[in-house]
């Protein structure tokens, strides 16, 4: 595989091949090919096997802690270099450089995890935090303490972003209630609540994109 890679590219493996080189990497010996055709098999593709839980990753028989450490330092590499990418210039001028960050971050998630984007004057990135981390179908959220912490980093706007684990992305009217509460609170305030970003499995819904936030 190494001569395919070297001839033909690394787009020249399959998803399975990809996984052998990188399992191969992490044991140095034997044969990592029936593993890595078993992952793939149990999760389903190889983006998939990258966003497995530690825990998950780790009940897999013939994966060790420096195998599945491998696998997950690969998935927070790949959310680094998304990230490097929105931060280069103002978040509302790369909408499709945001998405693609936040369905690595998000789109497989097996329970609701909400996060806040802070931005500065110029609308760049602040710093992205998760706020909270609840069930399959709901996650607590405080609109206090998001502004509050919006005064702390000096950000002047947020853009708040969950995942729905269903896959659907459509709002909840508890979404769009707890969205309102949000924008009212940092409005009281001069921050500005720029999107509510619902990521699905694959796909998204924006407030500020649908004029729900008007």
């Amino acid at each position: 595989m190494r001569d395919k890679v070297r001839d033909r590219g690394i787009d020249a493996l399959a998803d399975y091949e990809l996984l052998e080189m990188l399992l191969f990497l992490a044991f140095k010996a034997g044969d990592t090919k029936p593993l890595a055709k078993a992952l793939i098999n149990r999760f389903g593709s190889f983006a998939a096997v990258l966003a497995a839980s530690y825990e998950e990753q780790i009940r897999v028989p013939g994966l060790g802690p420096h195998s599945v450490t491998a696998l997950q330092i690969v998935r927070a590499g790949a959310i680094r270099m998304a990230l490097a990418e929105v931060k280069k210039q103002p978040i509302l001028n790369s909408p499709e450089k945001l998405s693609a960050y936040l369905n690595i971050v998000l789109a497989r998630e097996k329970v609701e995890q909400f996060r806040v984007l802070f931005l500065n004057s110029r609308n760049s990135l602040i710093a992205d935090e998760m706020q909270g981390r609840g069930t399959v179908d709901h996650t607590p959220v405080y609109p206090r303490e998001i502004v509050k912490r919006a005064l702390e980093l000096q950000a002047t706007a947020i853009i708040l972003v969950h995942n729905h684990p269903s896959g659907d992305p459509s709002p909840s009217a508890e979404d769009v209630a707890m969205t309102r509460e949000i924008r009212e609170a940092g409005r009281l305030l001069s921050v500005q609540l720029h999107d509510h970003v619902i990521v699905g499995n694959g796909n998204s819904f924006s407030f500020r994109e649908l004029g729900l936030l008007n």
